[in-house]
């Protein structure tokens, strides 16, 4: 089964090139350093820097894994991390959260002439994998290089079960080859076992630790700043193709508090221009972000075209609507919100954030919404009781103290298992 994937990988190599240049069209990181993506690495690396690994595939990882990556930066201070990610907006997170503390790298794809020089090159005593990215080329050449690897912060989705268990002979032995798991619920567990996965531990979610820093409550303030102070400000957060077209519609329909501005900030920058081309076919006025300048008392909507600011278009919000969950697409990060101590909207589709999501409801941390149309009747209701807002507030406040933790106890799991990598290499 392996070959006829790595079949597959060999016949769509002609092809790799010229999708990296489509994707930079509008994200033109994709265009930087595109020998990293089979393998060639430009700058020297010493393989006597004891690296450690650690890939976070985009956004949400990288975000997600910054708590334990401060605390190997802390723990393990004469180790090199070598962070690496398959998407431009990952890559730019980790420059923007750790600068040059860590040395930055394309994954390769997953063609084993390639990751074969990945392991040359970087030479890690383990890797950590963040969440679900697993590869099953780089799995194998991990245990032929004596690359202990761990799987932390793990979700599995019942959906995404069911994907794996249609291609199980390929499926079983990538998770049978993990040297550990360390999974974010019990559920998750469960059907990580199942898959085939070993040394499986339940530890929690790592984006319960995520903290909302002073500079990001001061970017908010200058955003709130720009905004207008007294108008009510609803976020549209990490929104999906086919929703803002499902949320403008709304939009028309809804009745919300005299001049609330709408801040609609879609998921992936790519489609920055189609957002601003929807709102222009339904002649509603905006301004944009990246235009930097306070917004006339008659625009009603803001495009979040920026990277990097997300905690703060939360931290200058009255209200928050996370997306991704209109459509079954499973949802976006829900937990961001509540630690900036905003309001927080769901969908009915949110099986990424499953566990999170029906707790957060459950301790009034956040309100479930069916549709477009629900989003904007709720956001009205809250925007118009300053005393619901602050209860939802301090259920939130609440809420996150009872789930975070989770970066100590995968450290006390993760501990061990990282000397016994290194004791193996003596």
């Amino acid at each position: 089964m392996r070959r006829i994937y790595t079949t597959l990988w060999w016949l769509a190599l002609p092809l790799l090139p010229l999708r990296l240049w489509w994707r930079g069209r509008r994200e033109p990181g994709y265009r930087a350093h595109v020998s990293e993506r089979f393998g060639r690495y430009a700058t020297p690396f010493c393989t006597g820097a004891e690296a450690l690994w650690v890939h976070a595939v985009s956004l949400g990882e990288t975000r997600a894994a910054a708590p334990l990556i401060e605390r190997l930066l802390r723990e393990m201070p004469r180790r090199t991390i070598v962070l690496t990610h398959m998407t431009a907006t990952g890559r730019e997170a980790g420059r923007a959260l750790f600068g040059d503390r860590v040395v930055q790298a394309w994954l390769p794809y997953d063609l084993p002439f390639a990751v074969r020089r990945f392991f040359a090159h970087f030479a890690p005593r383990a890797g950590l994998l963040v969440e679900t990215e697993l590869w099953p080329n780089i799995v194998t050449e991990a245990r032929r290089h004596g690359v202990p690897l761990l799987l932390v912060n793990a979700r599995l989705s019942e959906r995404s079960a069911r994907g794996y268990r249609r291609v199980d002979a390929l499926a079983r032995p990538m998770f049978a080859a993990l040297a550990g798991v360390a999974a974010q619920s019990a559920a998750d567990a469960a059907r990580l076992s199942v898959a085939g996965a070993r040394d499986v531990a339940t530890i929690g979610n790592l984006k319960f630790d995520v903290a909302v820093t002073a500079a990001d409550r001061e970017r908010g303030a200058a955003l709130r700043t720009l905004f207008g102070r007294l108008r009510p400000v609803l976020a549209l957060a990490s929104t999906r193709e086919g929703e803002e077209a499902l949320l403008l519609d709304a939009l028309a329909r809804a009745r919300l508090p005299a001049a609330t501005l709408m801040l609609i900030v879609p998921r992936h920058p790519q489609r920055f221009d189609a957002v601003a081309s929807l709102l222009t076919e339904r002649n509603i006025t905006f301004t944009r972000r990246s235009e930097n300048r306070t917004v006339p008392a008659d625009v009603r909507v803001v495009l979040g075209d920026s990277l990097g600011e997300m905690l703060a278009y939360y931290a200058a919000a009255d209200v928050a609507f996370v997306a991704g969950s209109l459509l079954p697409l499973g949802g976006q990060n829900l937990i961001e919100p509540i630690a900036a101590g905003t309001p927080t909207l769901i969908g009915p589709h949110t099986f990424n954030f499953a566990q999170a999501a029906e707790a957060a409801v459950a301790a009034g941390a956040a309100l479930r919404v069916r549709d477009a149309d629900e989003v904007f009747t709720a956001a009205s209701r809250l925007l118009d009781d300053a005393v619901a807002r602050e209860r939802m507030r301090a259920s939130g406040e609440a809420f996150l103290a009872a789930h975070r933790g989770a970066v100590d106890r995968l450290w006390t799991w993760l501990a061990p298992r990282l000397a016994q990598a290194d004791e193996s290499r003596k």
